[in-house]
């Protein structure tokens, strides 16, 4: 069979037809004042002469024929002589006396009348012609909005058959708690008869939650993959609109289309922008289009019919202001709870973005996982994709492992600013100021490994000393917070005994190790004994995933002192206790200094080289 032809565009087809109706005048025009012209040239050369020598000529028969053109007359000889002559608009042949039957002159009229009659009424038919097509693109445009009015209500979801779902479960990496929660998803979709013959009930809806780039639309696309069946993806901003009803018409219109291609999924991203609590002024909001929208979801999941075999899967990063109606049993059944990778599942993940990308041989993906600690899916492909820039940028012809090191630093850190220019002391308080952060920071038993020292400019930042953690935790201990503490403080208390000056370098960290000590006072009980095991201030519930939430005071005068005195204590204690750890090792300390405005980059092994007096092994000597 041959294939079909391919239809044009409505615009494509409209100038096609204008472009076609010119041409056609053109050509017309062309063909009748073309030949015209052709014989005037015949005639440039002609004699003029008389009216009255053509008429005695034509008498005389000396004339092979005569051509009679408007008020114009050409006469051309037996032997080719061509003669010119002018009549009166009035006369004609018969009035001239060239009409004789026995004279055997050829005599030609040529009418012009019609050609000029023509061109003479082109312009009233093309007003005429331009009114015509104004007329219809004025209908073409009421009948296309009438479509628009009338599609206005119908869903905008996007469907992609399930030939066309090509991901899978070994496309997703490090969420093997939630695939195996999936994995019944996936059965009931393949085989649904072996679940509905012992009478059990497949969830009806499944919701995602997760902070943003843990992958949970990618989960649900490898869900549809992986049972072969046709997805709906849509928005839940894509149901509301400023007209009222539309929402509710558009879930009516997708779940109509949904039930007709059972079974299949419905995945919905970001439902909270239309499943907000219903009501009043507070998270709902009041309005009245989204309550009517959410109500109708409300319905389409749990109404009178049953057994249509589509399943709901929604995603979020906000379950605290969703309905209580969408979530309970009969509606979205199940919620997956989707964290941020650990250091195997980061290696996973680092592994699947680059396996499609040129890299070296060497490459070792456990270290740069060890240096991503709490970054999510998302921003790991986002590292790999950087260092595949990079190496281009450097013209490297495999990606290095150096590469991806720059990657995580440019993606955690911040570009180099390499515009930026300090001036020798203002370097020389940095060095001294990472160096302090560095030693204390290696002095103190529980702070996270070190790492890097730098006096480059990244970001806002003038340096860094990056501290990673060897593998992932869980729980924090009090020794753990103070010592953090004590680190952060580092750098203030080397600005302080080798300047004898403070600067407004330290304000970052002098912030965090506030809210450190005021957070161990107040959430997790680890301040004096008067403070005891209370956790004070009442939380306000999260609006976003991994965002800390508003506090509401519910303690006294007597104990907000009690708080400060904590904090203000425990900031003192430790910014003295740093001060100690430097003046042990201040002849280290300058000498780590002077080699770190030299090189202005310090790795684990040369600090530890220098201060410890021996290579690195990897481990830090306390």
């Amino acid at each position: 069979m041959a294939p079909a032809a391919r239809q044009k565009p409505p615009r494509q087809r409209w100038l096609f037809s204008l472009f076609l109706f010119a041409s056609l005048i053109f050509l017309s025009l062309y063909s009748i004042s073309n030949p015209l012209r052709d014989k005037e040239k015949q005639f440039e050369d002609a004699e003029e002469v008389a009216i009255s020598r053509i008429t005695k000529g034509y008498a005389e028969e000396e004339f092979e024929n005569i051509i009679v053109k408007d008020n114009k007359v050409y006469a051309v000889t037996k032997e080719g002589t061509s003669y010119q002559s002018y009549k009166e608009g009035r006369d004609s042949v018969s009035t001239l006396g060239w009409n004789d039957p026995e004279n055997a002159t050829i005599v030609e009229v040529e009418n012009r009348e019609a050609a000029n009659m023509f061109i003479a009424i082109l312009p009233d038919l093309l007003f005429f012609l331009l009114i015509i097509a104004g007329l219809v693109w004025l209908f073409r445009g009421i009948a296309r909005s009438q479509n628009t009015a009338l599609s206005f209500g119908k869903s905008r979801a996007r469907v992609t058959d399930a030939k066309q779902v090509k991901t899978s479960f070994k496309d997703v990496a490090g969420c093997d708690e939630a695939k195996e929660d999936l994995v019944e998803v996936v059965d009931f979709l393949k085989s649904p008869k072996k679940y509905i013959n012992l009478g059990a009930k497949i969830p009806k809806g499944v919701l995602l939650v997760g902070a943003p780039g843990t992958g949970k639309t990618l989960l649900a696309r490898a869900v549809a993959g992986e049972a072969g069946v046709p997805f709906f993806s849509i928005a839940g901003s894509e149901f509301v609109e400023m007209f009222v009803g539309v929402g509710a018409s558009r879930v009516r219109d997708l779940f109509l289309r949904a039930k007709r291609n059972a079974p299949c999924i419905i995945f919905i991203d970001e439902i909270d922008a239309v499943g907000r609590q219903r009501g009043g002024a507070g998270f709902g909001g009041g309005h009245d289009e989204r309550e009517q929208t959410l109500n109708q979801i409300l319905t389409e999941m749990d109404g009178f019919e049953q057994g249509t075999n589509v399943i709901v899967m929604a995603a979020t990063n906000r379950p605290d202001v969703l309905d209580v109606a969408l979530l309970r049993p009969g509606r979205f059944d199940r919620r997956i709870f989707i964290d941020k990778p650990d250091l195997v599942a980061r290696e996973k993940i680092l592994k699947v973005h680059s396996e499609k990308k040129k890299t070296g041989k060497n490459i070792n993906l456990k270290n740069i996982s060890k240096q991503t600690v709490g970054l999510t899916g998302a921003d790991l492909e986002n590292i790999c994709n950087e260092a595949a820039i990079i190496a281009a940028k450097q013209k490297h012809k495999t990606i290095s492992q150096n590469d991806y090191v720059d990657a995580v630093e440019k993606i955690t850190l911040g570009s180099e600013k390499k515009s930026r220019k300090l001036t020798e002391k203002e370097k020389k308080i940095t060095a001294y100021h990472e160096l302090g952060h560095a030693i204390v920071g290696y002095m103190c038993p529980e702070t996270d490994a070190l790492h890097k020292i730098s006096i480059v400019s990244r970001g806002a930042a003038l340096g860094v000393t990056w501290f990673l953690p060897q593998e992932d935790q869980y729980t924090t201990s009090k020794t753990k917070f103070l010592d953090e503490i004590c680190s952060l403080l580092g750098g203030r208390a080397a600005e302080e005994l080798v300047f004898n000056e403070m600067t407004t370098g330290a304000s970052n960290d002098i912030e965090k190790a506030s809210h450190i000590a005021r957070n161990m006072a107040m959430r997790y009980g680890m301040g004096d004994d008067s403070l005891g095991p209370i956790a004070y201030g009442e939380r306000q519930g999260t609006m976003f995933l991994g965002v800390d939430p508003a506090y509401t005071r519910n303690y006294s005068e007597e104990m907000a002192k009690e708080i400060d005195t904590f904090v203000r204590r425990t900031i003192k204690e430790q910014y003295e206790r740093a001060l100690v750890f430097l003046e042990k090792h201040r002849g280290k300390l300058d000498e780590l200094a002077e080699q770190l405005l030299k090189k202005e980059t310090m790795s684990l092994e040369e600090f530890e080289e220098r201060f410890a007096g021996k290579k690195s092994d990897n481990k830090k000597k306390k």
